[in-house]
């Protein structure tokens, strides 16, 4: 008995382990609930960036030393991606956001996984 206990107790702690996470791509719909309406904070190309997703699909982006840049936003449920549009793009950029041990991550094919984190409410200003 004391060792199916111990045998339980050390499957339950080995499954939590970081070694043992999984990596998820988060659905349309869970991207579109984490990301409206709040602030995503990362580094970008080695800057800080903090990025504001509105409920009406406009995104202001504002990265260390820049003036800040309103773009576009949506959710694409076929691809089950976020994708945006900026000033002189031609088309709209998807990138899959992942979750991976309690941290986001924005990930394409061109780049690798970039880490960010969610704030609630529009929060462009460092305090």
């Amino acid at each position: 008995m004391m060792a199916r206990v111990l045998f339980i107790v050390i499957a339950c702690w080995v499954g939590t382990t970081p070694a043992f996470a999984q990596s998820v791509k988060l659905t349309s719909e869970q991207v579109a609930k984490l990301l409206t309406g709040n602030t995503a904070i990362g580094k970008w190309q080695g800057k800080r960036y903090r990025q504001y997703f509105g409920s009406d699909g406009v995104t202001i982006y504002v990265q260390a030393g820049s003036r800040s840049t309103r773009g576009e936003w949506r959710v694409d449920r076929e691809t089950q991606e976020y994708q945006s549009i900026w000033p002189n793009d031609a088309d709209w950029e998807g990138w899959f956001v992942m979750e991976y041990a309690g941290a986001y991550y924005w990930v394409s094919k061109s780049t690798p996984p970039t880490p960010f984190r969610v704030v609630e409410g529009q929060q462009l200003v460092e305090e």
